[in-house]
């Protein structure tokens, strides 16, 4: 790295770039433009009908689980279009569609009072 440019922390290449970019477009040239990013695997119309799915049970597709999270819906996404999402992509895709993943309550929460009393730590102390 040249001496000159070691202060900016970036490499020689990337200095000329910027420099060049001024050179032929002025300041207007160093505005950085968008990144968009890989382009989505899955189309609107596949975005849609995931959109409609999440808001059933996953029952009703076939799949076995009470409520949908990222490995239920990578399972859905390829069984209904043959694409691959890992599960990470899958809980951005709830993120993007305006839900949110909600995690299981134990059962313990439905069970008999009775049966929870017991289950408790310390007993309830009886007052008279």
């Amino acid at each position: 790295m040249s001496r000159s440019f070691r202060y900016l922390g970036d490499p020689d290449r990337t200095l000329r770039q910027w420099i060049n970019r001024y050179i032929q477009d002025g300041l207007q040239g160093l505005v950085e433009s968008e990144h968009p990013g890989r382009p989505s695997r899955l189309t609107s119309k596949q975005l849609e009908q995931i959109n409609l799915a999440l808001r059933s049970k996953p029952e009703d597709f076939g799949l076995r689980g009470a409520i949908w999270d990222g490995k239920l819906l990578s399972v859905f996404i390829r069984k209904e279009f043959g694409i691959t999402l890992g599960i990470r992509q899958c809980q951005r895709l709830f993120r993007q569609l305006g839900f949110r993943i909600r995690k299981p309550r134990p059962m313990i929460a439905h069970a008999d009072p009775e049966v929870q009393e017991a289950f408790k730590k310390s007993p309830k102390m009886d007052r008279e």
